[in-house]
């Protein structure tokens, strides 16, 4: 894999670590330096939450072990989130030396977002090939899954491109972005009233 960070390399690695039998415990292994270890964190948190939605949604099993996952769900959201940050800031620092040209336009869509975003697509495009050879569910939802199929990857191409573009103007000082934290509140046991006992606010009407 290149070091460069680019759509195409961004790309094959979603694929190639969602195609090992290991991930995500293990993996093709990521560029050490740069914004690539924090790709490889945010790709492993989506694929964990993937498979921890679909288990919250199971009806063949108690409360616990739905508030189990509803927990862990929280814990990978703020780990995929604080990894898009870090991507942020390590490509800004890449950039530190790139003066920005006169009408550079800002991008309100970060780079790290739109990382999260091809992950993402990464997995709906793994996951929807499967069912679309699953041939024990018909060929009716063989057909669905293939059109769908279709459009995630057209998806992908768009947004892929979209990522290129934004990263050859901000190394060409045309754009740039900024680093926007989420300061997610549910997980902060001092601003979530639940967890540091104020009474909750109520609803407006």
């Amino acid at each position: 894999m290149s070091d460069e960070l680019n759509a195409a390399a961004l790309v094959h690695f979603h694929d190639s670590a969602l195609a090992s039998a290991g991930w995500p415990q293990a993996g093709p292994r990521a560029p050490s330096h740069g914004p690539w270890p924090w790709i490889h964190a945010n790709h492993r948190c989506n694929t964990l939450l993937w498979h921890e939605e679909d288990k919250a949604r199971r009806t063949d099993v108690g409360a616990h072990e739905i508030a189990a996952s509803k927990r862990l769900i929280d814990r990978y959201n703020q780990d995929r989130n604080n990894a898009v940050e870090a991507i942020d800031e390590a490509i800004l620092d890449q950039l530190a030396a790139v003066a920005h040209g006169d009408g550079a336009r800002m991008s309100s869509e970060t780079a790290g977002a739109m990382v999260d975003r091809l992950s993402i697509l990464a997995l709906k495009i793994f996951h929807m090939r499967l069912q679309s050879a699953r041939a024990e569910a018909g060929p009716a939802h063989i057909e669905a899954c293939t059109r769908k199929l279709r459009r995630l990857l057209v998806q992908r191409q768009d947004l892929a491109a979209c990522f290129e573009q934004l990263l050859r103007e901000a190394r060409q000082g045309q754009a740039y972005f900024k680093v926007y934290l989420q300061f997610k509140m549910y997980n902060d046991p001092t601003l979530n009233p639940y967890l540091y006992g104020a009474p909750a606010p109520a609803p407006a009407p």
